[in-house]
C-alpha cells in the first residue's frame, strides 16, 4: 500500500443521484473515505450546452483535486457522456473512472446473446455514449436505447412503487423488451432506486446492470491495481459538499444513501 492510500475518493455528480454510487462504494469499500460533490445550484445539466457542461465539470474536478483525493469518480452520466475528457485532462495523473465505462464493461460481460438495453436521461441516450463504448468492447453487440425522462422526478418525489411509476416504466420499456434484450443498463444514477419495480416489469430473464454497483466494483479493481486501496484500521470519513440548498439535498440524499448524511457543506461559486 502506498503512503497516500489513506486519501479520500472524490465522487461527483450534477446533483443528488450520485449518492447511489457513494452508497455502493460504502458497501463495497467500507474502509475508503469519500468526498462527494453535488452541483445542486446548477442542476440539471441535461438541458445545458456541451461547452457549459465541460466548464462546470472542470471546476468540480479542480475543486476535488484541491481536497487531495486519490481517485476521481464521475457519478453523473451526462458529465461522463460529454465531458470525461475534461476530467482526464485535469486529473493530474490520478485514476479516473466513470459510470458509463463501468456500466458498459459489466453489460458486455453479462450479455451472452449480445442484446443490451440501455435506459437513461435524454441527454445520455442522445449522446450514444453507452453504445459507442460497448461496441468498442465488443463490435458484435446490439444496443437498444430508450430515454426515460420522467424517472428522475418520480424518484425524487419518492414514488418508487407508485402505480404511476409502474405504468410509466411499462410504457418506456415496451420497445426495449420487444427486442428480447438479455441485460438492461440502468444508465442514470437515480434508477437504482427503481430496481425492485423494474425487476417486476422486465422479468427474471433480463439482468439489470446497476451503474452504481458496477462503478463501485470497477473502483475496487482500480484501487487494488494502482496500490491505492486503504487496508489499515483508520475508520472511513465522509464529506458532502453542495452548491445550494443543503436541507433539500439532505432530505432526498438520505433516501438515496440509505443512511444519515450528517453535516452537509455548502460552497458559493
Amino acid at each position: 500500500m502506498r503512503a497516500d492510500a489513506t486519501r479520500p475518493i472524490g465522487v461527483f455528480d450534477s446533483g443528488v443521484g450520485g449518492l447511489t454510487v457513494v452508497r455502493a462504494l460504502m458497501e463495497r469499500l467500507p474502509l475508503e473515505s469519500i468526498v462527494y460533490f453535488g452541483d445542486t445550484a446548477r442542476v440539471p445539466y441535461g438541458v445545458k450546452s456541451v461547452a457549459t457542461i465541460e466548464h462546470f465539470t472542470g471546476q468540480i474536478t479542480d475543486f476535488l483535486r484541491q481536497q487531495d483525493v486519490k481517485m476521481l469518480i464521475v457519478a453523473c452520466n451526462t458529465m461522463a457522456a460529454v465531458a470525461a475528457h475534461v476530467v482526464a485532462e485535469r486529473a493530474g495523473g490520478i485514476p479516473v473512472i466513470n459510470v458509463i465505462e463501468a456500466g458498459a464493461q459489466a453489460a458486455v460481460a453479462a450479455s451472452p446473446a449480445g442484446r443490451i438495453g440501455v435506459i437513461g436521461t435524454p441527454t445520455t441516450i442522445n449522446s450514444n455514449a453507452y453504445a459507442v463504448r460497448m461496441h468498442a468492447l465488443d463490435s458484435g453487440v446490439r444496443v437498444y436505447s430508450q430515454a426515460c425522462p420522467l424517472f428522475v422526478p418520480l424518484v425524487e418525489e419518492g414514488w418508487l412503487e407508485h402505480p404511476v411509476t409502474r405504468m410509466t416504466a411499462q410504457e418506456y420499456l415496451r420497445p426495449v423488451l420487444a427486442e428480447e434484450v438479455d441485460s438492461l443498463v440502468l444508465g442514470c444514477t437515480h434508477y437504482p432506486l427503481l430496481k425492485p419495480l423494474l425487476r417486476d416489469v422486465v422479468g427474471e430473464g433480463v439482468r439489470l446492470i446497476d451503474s452504481a454497483v458496477t462503478t463501485a466494483e470497477l473502483a475496487a479493481r482500480c484501487l487494488h491495481a494502482e496500490g491505492l486501496a486503504h487496508v489499515g484500521k483508520r475508520p472511513a470519513s465522509y464529506r458532502y459538499v453542495v452548491t445550494d440548498v443543503p436541507l433539500r439535498f439532505q432530505t432526498i440524499g438520505e433516501r438515496f444513501l440509505g443512511r444519515s448524511l450528517g453535516l452537509v457543506e455548502r460552497i458559493d461559486w
